[in-house]
């Protein structure tokens, strides 16, 4: 029998738990020594519909990177399933939101249109998410970006879809 990977692959497990480094509200690591801005759930003690369930409430909220912490849990626990897909998408939806709004063009493009094609495949509604919406609403901002209509930083005036 293969020895159980470790670090940030292989299935989530008691030997690979996420590090407690301090971090912002919008997931930035900061100095060891820095007060923690963020509390996450223990994603991976919850069932992958508890994990939806929590990446939805976030996503709603406007907290994008528990939403994608909840959604890439979800994901891995699809893993071979076929759910996967949908879930890495909506993980990939979370984390461009994340990158649009600490001003980060290139990685808010490139995960919101990813995320916009993945949760597009699925029919909608999906798991109670409008997939097609979704997916509308992923691409017009990623497109919104790439024209400087719509300028990344802290403020950034996107209107994402709800899950």
């Amino acid at each position: 029998m293969p020895e159980e990977a470790v670090g940030r692959t292989g299935l989530p497990s008691e030997r690979r738990l996420k590090p407690e480094r301090p971090r912002d509200e919008l997931g930035r690591p900061q100095p060891w020594d820095a007060e923690n801005r963020l509390v996450l759930e223990d994603f991976d003690s919850l069932s992958m519909e508890e994990n939806h369930e929590l990446g939805r409430k976030h996503f709603n909220a406007g907290r994008y990177f528990p939403a994608h912490e909840a959604w890439e849990t979800a994901w891995k626990q699809a893993r071979e399933t076929d759910e996967a897909e949908f879930f890495k998408g909506l993980s990939q939806l979370g984390a461009g939101y994340v990158h649009l709004l600490r001003g980060n063009s290139h990685g808010a493009i490139t995960l919101l249109r990813r995320a916009a094609r993945r949760v597009g495949g699925y029919g909608s509604p999906h798991r109670g998410v409008d997939t097609k919406e979704v997916s509308r609403g992923a691409e017009a901002d990623a497109s919104a970006v790439e024209r400087g209509d719509l300028v990344p930083g802290p403020a950034a005036p996107a209107m994402p879809p709800r899950v």
